[in-house]
């Protein structure tokens, strides 16, 4: 027997598909693939399976849900499996990993407590685990089978008294099912005593209202009369409740009827329903009740987990209520830590920002470090933590972070070519100093010679340095300097080139001198002529390669 369990072409499979995984671990299909492998390992893993087979088993399932931990269909086989294997012990274990991974799941909750109630023989930690659930999950629009088993559960042990006072809490909520719980409800109300159907102080109310309008014990009514007109007037009143609870439920019902995929999965949602989650929140949040949206968010992210825009806009939404900063890091830990995709790293740059803004610099620096881990060379990241140093530590250290990060020989060269126009940009607005952008532009350009991004990034900085009219002379001669460069040194393809060069024909008409035009018409004949006049930037380029080959470099020239 292998060390996996199972015959030799079982364990050879198994091997493939760990492989698999292990190459491409966000492949759903590969490990789809391989929990059903171990599965059927010797026919079918139970409480007789090998020690190998059921620890293969383990393994595979922990680090499945590890990486996919909102497949509640998961942990419900999982905790099955364990049952089989185990006892029930186990399987709760396996049930509590699963409702703390995904909270809001009620088919999960009502698996959980249906296993409960089937065995353990203490109603109170029964009951416990239904209101656990309750918490979680008796908001949800489609919460019906969870609130169905938790009354069932009760009338199983004729608890009466319970099971009005569970749906005394459902009459109130939107839900899909909202009708049948009221109309039980009003049926239990009319055989409840009086003092169960209403509030205290809303039933003490509707007594002095009797007696206000004559229709009391002081007026000489029998009991049964004055138990009668009460029960219509808290009847009237549970009336109102429904007609608030129907007005609710009508308010959510188109957004929740245009909800295809409730649960999670690893392909993408369509548009139309990412713009549904939208004006849903939209909606909720206009409500202006704390829990409920807080709610729907968490729903929202079990479906939409890989979309960055709902994790940051729940975290923007929570920082506007007060005294939530720890709700705020939690939301961020959660899609850095397990939902979005690093090759996303706003959500992480965001999280960074509000460390910053706690107070917790080295956290900040730690989670730029952390992205530059997976992504080496991410501009966005580097710019970030470069700005976040200069904050805190000064400009110098902030052009240390460049330099460092442009040494690093695992940086492409385009990347580094962004990194020397950001260097060179912070020591221009930062310090003020353009001679030093300058210098660093012309230290780096023999290095970046093909770089589109060097090339756009030197003459742009060149083009909007500041000047009075008087000295647009000598700016025109700086400025052409680097169309010069690009024309006789870059390796630009031709494409690029005539970009550059049509961003240098706009400054001459904007700012360059009196004779501008002259040089203007020459390389618009040059770029936008018809092909019997236009000459190829890059073939003259080519051309004073080769003059420069056989004798001195050429003068520079266009015509």
């Amino acid at each position: 027997m292998d060390a996996y369990g199972g015959s030799d072409e079982d364990s050879a499979e198994l091997r493939k598909l760990l492989a698999e995984v292990a190459e491409d671990p966000d492949s759903f299909e590969t490990w789809e693939k391989l929990v059903r492998a171990t599965e059927s390992l010797e026919g079918g893993i139970n409480r007789n399976s090998s020690s190998q087979a059921i620890t293969t088993l383990r393994s595979v399932y922990d680090r499945f849900l590890g990486r996919f931990p909102l497949f509640f269909g998961y942990w419900k086989k999982y905790a099955d499996l364990e049952f089989s294997i185990a006892g029930t012990e186990a399987a709760e274990m396996v049930y509590e990993r699963g409702v703390a991974s995904v909270t809001n799941s009620v088919d999960l909750w009502t698996n959980y407590c249906s296993f409960k109630t089937e065995t353990s023989h203490d109603a109170d930690i029964i009951r416990e685990l239904f209101e656990r659930g309750a918490t979680s999950v008796g908001l949800d629009f489609l919460s019906h089978p969870f609130w169905d088993k938790y009354l069932e559960f009760e009338e199983r042990l004729e608890s009466l008294d319970r099971i009005f006072a569970i749906l005394g809490r459902i009459i109130y909520i939107p839900m899909h099912q909202y009708a049948r719980y009221f109309e039980k409800y009003r049926q239990m109300a009319s055989s409840r005593p009086i003092a169960a159907t209403a509030p205290p102080s809303h039933l003490t109310q509707l007594q002095l209202d009797l007696e206000n309008e004559g229709a009391g014990y002081k007026a000489g009514r029998s009991q049964a009369e004055v138990e009668r007109e009460l029960r219509a007037r808290i009847d009237n009143y549970h009336l109102e409740i429904f007609r608030r609870t129907q007005t609710e439920t009508n308010k959510r019902w188109t957004y929740e009827s245009e909800i295809k995929r409730p649960y999670f999965h690893v392909t993408d949602l369509d548009e139309a329903q990412v713009s549904n989650w939208r004006k849903y929140l939209d909606l909720e949040e206009s409500e202006g009740d704390y829990i409920r949206t807080h709610f729907l968010y968490e729903r929202c992210l079990v479906t939409c987990a890989l979309h960055e825009e709902f994790w940051l806009r729940y975290a923007r939404w929570m920082l506007a209520q007060p005294g939530k900063e720890e709700e705020v890091r939690n939301i961020y830990q959660r899609a850095s830590c397990l939902y979005v995709p690093i090759a996303l790293p706003l959500t992480r740059l965001q999280y960074a920002y509000f460390e910053e803004s706690s107070g917790r610099v080295d956290i900040a620096k730690d989670i730029h470090e952390a992205i530059l881990f997976t992504l080496p060379g991410h501009v966005e990241t580097i710019v970030s933590l470069a700005n976040l140093t200069r904050r805190h530590s000064g400009l110098e250290a902030a052009v240390a972070v460049y330099q460092y990060q442009i040494e690093q020989p695992n940086i492409d060269v385009s990347a580094k070519a962004a990194l020397v126009s950001e260097w060179a940009r912070i020591l221009w607005k930062v310090k003020g100093s353009p001679a030093e952008a300058r210098q660093v532009f012309q230290k780096h350009q023999h290095w970046y010679s093909e770089s589109p991004v060097f090339w756009s990034n030197y003459l742009r900085f060149e083009i909007d340095q500041p000047v009075s009219h008087e000295a647009e002379q000598s700016h025109h001669g700086e400025i052409k300097k680097v169309v010069d460069e690009i024309l006789a040194h870059s390796k630009l393809p031709e494409a690029t080139l005539q970009e550059l060069v049509s961003m240098y024909m706009k400054y001459l008409l904007e700012r360059g001198t009196k004779e501008a035009t002259k040089e203007y018409m020459n390389l618009d004949r040059e770029i936008n002529g018809p092909a019997s006049v236009q000459k190829s930037l890059k073939a003259n380029h080519d051309a004073i390669k080769v003059e420069s080959i056989n004798g001195q470099p050429p003068p520079i020239h266009y015509a």
